[in-house]
């Protein structure tokens, strides 16, 4: 095929359209006016003007569904990056217990310089991990328990009646990266 014929072919097509539309618009008068002295006939501008307030109005439907989306996955993005480590994070948590495992131990011991030096590397360790977002959920015995923070190991009966429905004891600590707790403190209650 020739540019010539694509070109004539397109002139064709749009003059189809346009008798089409002719052809729709003559049906629209004729059924108003058919109609017309029940309802005022609505001009070939009015009818224009509904298209027009119908497409602006699905424009800004439209606008308004692509905001919310925008704000949406932006929000999400932000709440991957702040949690980005938290895979690594919690596969460090064993290491600082057994770090204060080993402190604990090295304490017993007479040489102070090596519990010194395990000590820094403990320090540092921390202030690394804290920098990046993870924070240790402060627990203390004689605590009131919550379901929703503390992770109930056991129950004992309590020693006296002011630590019923109170944390009697922490077998590990918890930990939270930003808002959210990657690791519930586990809790001994008393009963």
């Amino acid at each position: 095929m020739s540019k010539k014929s694509k070109v004539e072919e397109m002139d064709e097509a749009v003059k189809d359209q346009e008798s089409f539309e002719d052809t729709e618009l003559d049906t629209i008068n004729k059924e108003t006016s058919e109609v017309g002295e029940e309802e005022p006939a609505l001009s070939v501008e009015e009818q224009l003007k509904e298209e027009l307030a119908k497409e602006k109005d699905k424009f800004l439907r439209l606008f308004a569904e692509f905001e919310n989306f925008k704000r949406r996955t932006s929000k999400e993005r932000i709440e991957l990056f702040k949690t980005a480590g938290q895979e690594v994070m919690q596969a460090l948590l064993p290491v600082l217990d057994d770090f204060d495992r080993a402190l604990k131990e090295l304490s017993k011991s007479e040489d102070k310089e090596m519990f010194k030096g395990v000590e820094l590397i403990n320090v540092k360790l921390r202030e690394t991990l804290k920098n990046k977002g993870l924070e240790q959920v402060e627990v203390a015995e004689g605590d009131a328990f919550d379901a929703e923070v503390h992770d109930a190991i056991t129950q004992i009966p309590a020693p006296n009646k002011k630590m019923k429905g109170k944390i009697i004891d922490v077998i590990e600590k918890g930990f939270k990266l930003g808002d959210r707790i990657i690791r519930h403190p586990k809790v001994v209650v008393g009963t």
